[in-house]
């Protein structure tokens, strides 16, 4: 118990405001920075991840130069599944997808942040959510003749965990996007070099336009993922 209260203080020490929007008996267990996307037409987010003993949730807050608030959050006990995902040539990200009955929420960090963020919500979720069953429930005792009469309620299970490999095409992967941006750049640094270096035109603007092209299929590419 000290632990854990001492846990919560820190990390109310550290998130400015967090104590006000917290609800009632609720208790931060874990945070870490990374991105959150909540869907629902929502941009991807950089903020904290909260996991709390009742939720879990993105979350910042600054009050200058003007207030902002970031909280969206998916209660413990409405989530349905939470899958670990590594997409292929993704140097330095992973996924962690998180599913309830109305929605999913992608949160992204390096592997290592996201693998402890796992584990903290399966615990989170273990510890403070019952897991429930499929369970048969007579409706009445009424013997005949004939038939027997019951019926079958479901109760909600508990969460599925998994973990996932996501393959695709490494053209427009994050991977090729920074090649191609960084690349590009090289290249029109070259080309203006070899430009002024020769005093001749024809040496260096075939790099320049090379770089050029490069540069805006690799911005081009990042706006149709988005």
């Amino acid at each position: 118990m000290p632990s854990r209260i001492g846990t919560a203080e820190k990390i109310l020490n550290r998130l400015k405001g967090l104590h006000n929007n917290l609800q009632a008996d609720e208790q931060p267990l874990f945070s870490m920075p990374a991105i959150w996307d909540g869907g629902q037409g929502q941009h991807a987010t950089p903020c904290d991840i909260v996991v709390t003993n009742l939720r879990v949730f993105g979350y910042f807050y600054v009050s200058f130069p003007r207030e902002r608030l970031f909280l969206d959050a998916l209660p413990l006990k409405s989530i349905r599944a939470i899958s670990l995902r590594q997409k292929s040539f993704e140097p330095i990200f992973r996924e962690l997808l998180v599913s309830s009955d109305q929605r999913r929420v992608y949160i992204r960090a390096p592997r290592q942040k996201i693998e402890s963020l796992y584990e903290a919500l399966r615990s989170a979720i273990q510890q403070y959510t019952p897991a429930t069953q499929p369970i048969l429930e007579p409706e009445e005792e009424q013997q005949t003749a004939s038939s027997a009469t019951a019926t079958t309620s479901t109760k909600p299970t508990a969460p599925v965990y998994g973990k996932q490999e996501i393959r695709g095409p490494f053209e427009r992967s994050p991977l090729a996007i920074i090649l191609l941006f960084v690349g590009g750049l090289l290249l029109e640094i070259a080309g203006a070099y070899l430009w002024f270096i020769t005093q001749n035109p024809q040496g260096g603007f075939p790099l320049c336009v090379a770089g050029f092209v490069s540069v805006v299929t690799a911005f081009l590419i990042v706006r149709s993922r988005g």
